[in-house]
Order: structure tokens, then C-alpha cells, then sequence
């Protein structure tokens, strides 16, 4: 068995070898494509290979008609929009994610942004405190969780919305439940963003939503870019100088927003979230274990697809 680690973005020499430690033990072979560039490199790459491990590396309808004997692609991180998942399953490729390594690099990264905006992007002006302010989570997956232990440390109250999480798990953490996010955007300071991009989810975070949050409010995006609806924030942010939006995924309209909105916006160049020796090294190796066990005894518990 062939197991490609194709990644454009590499992982930390530490997280690769922990996942050449996992696969090699289980008998199989380890091959390394870093840095490719080019589409046609991973083409070839994946011609023979039996399972890849990506990070945010394409995997779409090309890749897989490529990939001959592929059998599974694990994507190293909770998201997996960068993989077609309906392209997948009509080629018979279980798709896996990594739910959970991730998660508190990202909420940390959302604590950064929170108190680089309240403290007016560390300008020198006087800014305002989190503690005492009400904290809106939207959608309390594993990073909504660590958002809201990380929150109970900076002495905030903690507010959650999410249509898939029973009420009485959100509040069994201590969390004040809300039966909509109307109402959680209506009663929060700071709102802290944590939905996939689905086609539900796309362009959902719009005016009338955000609009409802109260005067100095805060939107943090460490999710995903397709949520928002740019055109509208950009609007409301014109109308509501007092609104600030901190996110680690540049905007298509990131110029305009940096041009219009100095002192209320900042983007990170790339996306951060992830981006610490940390998470890097759990969700390679959780990657590598997860395919071995898939391999070996069909283990599918975190796929994402499908079944053909």
C-alpha cells in the first residue's frame, strides 16, 4: 500500500515524522510530494497511491480520475471543503477530516483577534476590556467548545447558537443556549464565528444578521471566507462606524475593507488558524492513524461522504 502525503503548504518535520512512524509501522510505504506548485505534479503523484493525506491541498473530480487505486483521502483539519466530496463517493474514495486537533489553536487565535479589536488594533487609543462582555458563539462544535473554556477565563458570558447541538449539551458547559442566532447576534458584543461553508451557511452572515448586534459590537471569523456576505458587511460597516470584523481568512474584498475601515478591520495575510507546531503535529498524525485503521480494519468513523 501506497500512502501519499501531498502538501503544497508542508507539514513541520516533527508532525511528518510521527505520520512516517504510523504508516511505516503498519507495513506500508510513505511517499512525500511538499511543495508541488503544479497541478500536473500531484497528477502524477497520485497515480499509484492507495491513500493521501492533504492539509488544504485541492482534492476534486481531476485528482481522483487520477488516482486509479486510491481508496481514501484524509484531510488534516476539521474543514474539507477543498475536497469534492460527491466526486468522491462516485469514484468509491472515502473522504475523513480530522475533527478536534485543531480546535484550541483556533480558539486561542479567536482570543487574539478578540483583544487586538477591542483594544482598537493596539493603536494607543483606549479600548475596552472582555471581561463582563457578552460572548456570542455560533455553531459549538470542538472550537465553540474551547471558545467558550477559553471565554469563562476572561470573565465573559457566554452565549451559544447552533441547530444541531441539543440546548442541553451547550448548556451543560455552562453556556447560555439561544433558540436562534437573530437572538444571538441581538444579544452579543462580540460574536465569534465557527460554521462550516455549506450551502446553507454561504453568505449567511449578512446585514440583517450582524445588524442586530449592539453599538461597538465585534465579528471574529476564524471559520470560513464563503460565510460572509461581504458586499452587505461592507455596507453596514459604512453605516455602523462603531462595528469592527477581525478575521484570519482574507476577504476577496480585503483592499476595500482595509481601505475603508482603518482601525476597525484586520485580516492575517493567510489563514492562522491552524497554523501552530501544536495542531500541526495532531492532525498529521491523527491523519496517519486514521488511514491505517481505515485500511486495516475499515474503521470510517470521522468520513465525511458518502458511501457509492
Amino acid at each position: 500500500m501506497k500512502i501519499v502525503v501531498a502538501t503544497d503548504k508542508p507539514f513541520a518535520k516533527v508532525a511528518l515524522d510521527g505520520i512516517r512512524k504510523e504508516i511505516e509501522a503498519a507495513g506500508y510505504e510513505l511517499v512525500l510530494l511538499e511543495k508541488y506548485g503544479e497541478k500536473a505534479r500531484l497528477l502524477e503523484a497520485v497515480q499509484d497511491a492507495d491513500a493521501i493525506i492533504i492539509r488544504s491541498d485541492v482534492i476534486d473530480a481531476e485528482v481522483l480520475d487520477a488516482a486509479k487505486q486510491l481508496k481514501i483521502v484524509v484531510r488534516a483539519g476539521a474543514g474539507y471543503d477543498n475536497v469534492d466530496l460527491e466526486a468522491a463517493t462516485a469514484h468509491n474514495v472515502c473522504v475523513m477530516n480530522t475533527p478536534g486537533q485543531n480546535s484550541n489553536a483556533v480558539a486561542e487565535l479567536a482570543f487574539g483577534l478578540m483583544v487586538m479589536a477591542v483594544r482598537n488594533m493596539y493603536n494607543g487609543t483606549s479600548g475596552t476590556e472582555l471581561k463582563g462582555k457578552k460572548l456570542g458563539i455560533h455553531a459549538f462544535g470542538n472550537v465553540g467548545r474551547n471558545v467558550a473554556r477559553i471565554a469563562k477565563g476572561f470573565g465573559m458570558d457566554i452565549y451559544a447558537f447552533d441547530a444541531f447541538c441539543p440546548k442541553e449539551v451547550i448548556e451543560s458547559e455552562g453556556v447560555t443556549a439561544v433558540a436562534s442566532a437573530e437572538e444571538l447576534y441581538a444579544t452579543c458584543d462580540v460574536v465569534s464565528l465557527h460554521i462550516p461553508a455549506t450551502a446553507e451557511t454561504k453568505n449567511s452572515i449578512n446585514a440583517a444578521l450582524v445588524g442586530r448586534m449592539p453599538k461597538g459590537a465585534v465579528l471574529v471569523n476564524t471559520a470560513r471566507k464563503e460565510v460572509i456576505n461581504e458586499t452587505e458587511l461592507i455596507q453596514l460597516m459604512e453605516e455602523r462606524t462603531e462595528l469592527k470584523y477581525v478575521t484570519d481568512i482574507m476577504p476577496a474584498a480585503n483592499e476595500t475593507f482595509a481601505a475603508k475601515f482603518a482601525g476597525r478591520y484586520f485580516s492575517t495575510p493567510k489563514k492562522m488558524g491552524a497554523q501552530t507546531a501544536e495542531a500541526n503535529i495532531n492532525a498529521g498524525i491523527a491523519a496517519a492513524k486514521q488511514i491505517v485503521g481505515f485500511l486495516k480494519d475499515g474503521c470510517e468513523r470521522f468520513r465525511v461522504n458518502k458511501k457509492a
